[in-house]
């Protein structure tokens, strides 16, 4: 019977489409699900999305769609990005799934009914993007500790999970196991900056919307995420406190959760306390990776430093992209991603190493012996260190996986190719092919290389599957199992190697980063409309800028554009004033007329989408996905804003 091992990514928050960053995960993921199931393990991948909460409920209101309708088509999003990067995920959830919704309802239940949940009062500060009470004390610069946005006072009715009861059972429990939390630094950060200060009892409901799982014995609340989201580990294997399936028996306890750094305490102290109430087994590992940021800003919508997998899978391919973000990531520090980058770690390993490789490889076994593999084993002492390379490298790769240490396990591979290239240099086959006597000693140095070569194709297949595909193709062999790489010299004799391919053509970088730029200014000057942004001013005339308040008297839709409302401005003067402005995915006409607004009234007038525009009006990017004007209505129309 094979050994079991079950592996989990965080559940994707389905506020908006997921960028580069966000698919690192299911990736890296990916590949460790991958690596396991090559080594003969019997493995369960779990991936979803988490669609409840306030956020959403707020972002389909601005839609105008109901919350299901919202989450139906950005689920869709998250899953088309994970299928689009050729992932293997055994089941996606999904926490407005029914078998979810019930079970939910059930561990609540039984939490209530023993005790370790219990009806009161929250009062707190409160962030919505996070759905996160905080204390006063607890805040950074007066805002949320977790995404530095403002925080609310909040005050409601809620059920609280009892944290503090299990407090010391944890870090009893995190103390004695070593591997639990990885790497070490969180470990640490999560005892001594959350556990033994003490632990606050965790609100488990809401009141203040509805947009979640109610709690089946007061129609009042709807559970809060940590329950609903969390829960989905052991949901989505069959669990029932009323008795759970033979699927949740074998797979329970997770192997590992992959998660991000920032949601490592919700999976390592609420979540290992659910279960302890629970009673059921916790999971074996949490590995809190790094983020993959922009150069060196945390990617966000907002700042305009966005890069979405589908985007760069056009450009790259599948498997480059994925090489990219599997060995650009650090272990503990956090990964960059850049264009250039991205484009120079292609050309570099990629097409120089690796594709080079196999390409003159492949092409010197046609040209010297009709693409017939032979193997005289007329060696040399240059063979052996290939050799021994080849063989080291698969315990070497091996022992990093363990550890989750993808980028240098990738290393380790290019490296047997880069090796294998060097080997080419040092045996000279072009050499060899002009003296007939040492035919025999050509055959065996491509056959060498060629074995180098199927132990790098299997050692990526992780990685690059369908990359190791294409190579395994070339070499025309069936050998492609883990096992097999115990011993160098699998490769069959006598087979016929195929016509060489290119696995990967070298990037014109110059040429690709100007198309780039190209795109991006497209796409920056839409984002200029989507905002409000008719024309940008420099910080050294900002003190020219003239800023009026308006009433808005009249509103309607711009026929020719879905983003633009042509608004009708009455500033004080004689004329009324004409402005598009780009909120219609946030309002409807009649929910501005009769407010006052701030308009800035001295832009030079612009014409969009037919209508001619002769100011801006200002509104607030709140949030990724959520534009809020600015409205004045105390304020008299004309007054000057200083």
């Amino acid at each position: 019977m094979r050994e079991k091992f079950y592996i989990t990514t965080a559940i994707a928050y389905t506020s908006r489409k997921p960028h580069i960053g966000n698919s690192y995960e299911i990736v890296l993921t990916d590949a460790l699900a991958r690596y396991k199931r090559m080594q003969g393990y019997d493995v369960f991948f779990l991936t979803g999305t988490d669609e409840h909460g306030q956020k959403i409920e707020e972002y389909a209101k601005a839609a105008n769609v109901t919350p299901k309708e919202y989450v139906d088509k950005v689920a869709g999003e998250i899953k088309g990005i994970c299928d689009l990067l050729n992932t293997t995920y055994d089941h996606f959830i999904r926490t407005t799934d029914d078998y979810h919704e019930k079970t939910v309802q059930k561990i609540f239940k039984k939490l209530y009914d023993q005790g370790d949940i219990y009806k009161s009062e929250y009062e707190g500060l409160y962030c919505t993007p996070c759905e996160s009470f905080w204390t006063e004390s607890q805040l950074v610069d007066g805002k949320c500790p977790d995404c530095g946005r403002e925080v609310t006072k909040a005050k409601e009715e809620a059920y609280f999970l009892r944290l503090s009861k299990y407090q010391k059972q944890l870090e009893e429990y995190i103390e004695e196991n070593d591997n639990f939390i990885f790497p070490e630094s969180r470990k640490k950060e999560m005892l001594n900056n959350f556990i033994k200060p003490g632990l606050q009892d965790l609100c488990v409901s809401r009141t203040s919307f509805k947009w979640g799982i109610p709690v089946s014995f007061d129609d009042k609340h709807v559970v809060y995420v940590w329950i609903d989201a969390l829960s989905n580990y052991i949901t989505a294997l069959g669990y029932d406190p009323d008795g759970s399936s033979e699927q949740y028996k074998k797979y329970w306890p997770a192997d590992v959760h992959i998660i991000g750094k920032d949601i490592v305490r919700f999976h390592t102290i609420y979540w290992p306390i659910m279960l302890m109430a629970l009673g059921e087994p916790l999971p074996k590992q949490v590995f809190g990776h790094p983020w993959l940021l922009f150069g060196t800003d945390k990617m966000s919508k907002s700042r305009g430093n966005v890069i979405y997998a589908d985007d760069l899978v056009s450009l790259l391919g599948v498997d480059a992209v994925r090489y990219y973000l599997l060995s650009e990531m650090p272990y503990t520090s956090d990964g960059s991603i850049t264009y250039e980058t991205i484009i120079e770690r292609y050309n570099s390993d990629l097409a120089n190493t690796l594709g080079n490789l196999v390409n003159r490889t492949i092409a010197m076994t046609n040209k010297y012996f009709d693409g017939v593999i032979t193997n005289p084993e007329i060696k040399e002492d240059v063979d052996d260190e290939l050799i021994s390379l080849a063989l080291s490298t698969v315990s070497k790769v091996d022992e990093l996986i363990s550890q989750y240490r993808i980028s240098d396990a990738l290393d380790a591979i290019i490296s047997l190719a880069k090796r294998s290239n060097k080997y080419i240099d040092e045996t000279m086959p072009w050499a060899l092919a002009k003296d007939e006597e040492k035919k025999a000693r050509l055959a065996t140095v491509l056959y060498n290389l060629l074995e180098s070569i199927r132990f790098t194709a299997i050692l990526l297949s992780p990685f690059m599957p369908e990359t190791s595909e294409k190579i395994f193709a070339q070499l025309n062999t069936s050998v492609k199992d883990y096992d097999t790489l115990k011993a160098f010299g699998g490769l069959e004799k006598d087979n016929k190697v195929t016509a060489p391919s290119p696995l990967f053509n070298r990037i014109d970088a110059e040429k690709m980063l100007a198309e780039i730029e190209e795109q991006n200014k497209a796409v920056q000057e839409e984002e200029k409309l989507v905002l409000d942004g008719i024309a940008k001013i420099g910080i050294d005339d900002f003190a020219k800028v003239d800023l009026r308040v308006a009433k808005i008297t009249e509103c309607e839709p711009v026929k020719k554009a879905k983003k633009l409302l042509k608004l009708t401005l009455d500033d004080g003067t004689a004329n009324p004033r004409t402005v598009a402005s780009g909120i219609a995915p946030w309002y409807k006409p009649d929910e501005l007329i009769g407010h006052n607004v701030i308009v800035v009234s001295n832009l030079k007038p612009a014409t969009l989408c037919g209508v001619e525009s002769q100011g801006m009006i200002l509104a607030a990017d709140c949030d990724e996905n959520d534009v809020k004007v600015i409205f004045v209505d105390n304020m008299p129309v004309g007054a000057k804003i200083r």
